[in-house]
């Protein structure tokens, strides 16, 4: 998946892009950790009974100059691009989903197109 200035979840509808308000210090505050190369990257799981079972995961990678920026829903390993949209405790997973998303938009982060 390549960076892009307006991404969406695989299954949604709705685009997000990064906000012009976006700081590092924000992205730290959130959980991004900042990589050796200066991209900014989020992993949270979808199951909100534990951070730690084995599910799916939202994944968000803001590039260093903070311009461009790339986010997905996984399976629990990372590799594969899954739609949560779809197949069981879908109101749970997009709960889940949902929460991260809205922080990240309270949080001047990104923003809906």
């Amino acid at each position: 998946m390549a960076y892009t200035e307006i991404a969406q979840i695989k299954g949604d509808p709705q685009k997000y892009r990064l906000s012009s308000q976006i700081k590092k210090y924000s992205l730290r505050d959130v959980g991004f950790v900042e990589s050796e190369s200066g991209k900014f990257q989020l992993e949270r799981a979808l199951d909100p009974s534990s951070p730690y079972n084995q599910g799916f995961k939202f994944k968000m990678t803001v590039d260093s100059e903070l311009k461009k920026f790339k986010m997905a829903t996984t399976t629990a390993n990372g590799i594969r691009e899954v739609d949560v949209h779809q197949g069981k405790d879908v109101e749970t997973h997009l709960e889940q989903l949902n929460y991260i998303l809205d922080n990240l938009i309270e949080r001047e982060i990104i923003e809906k197109c």
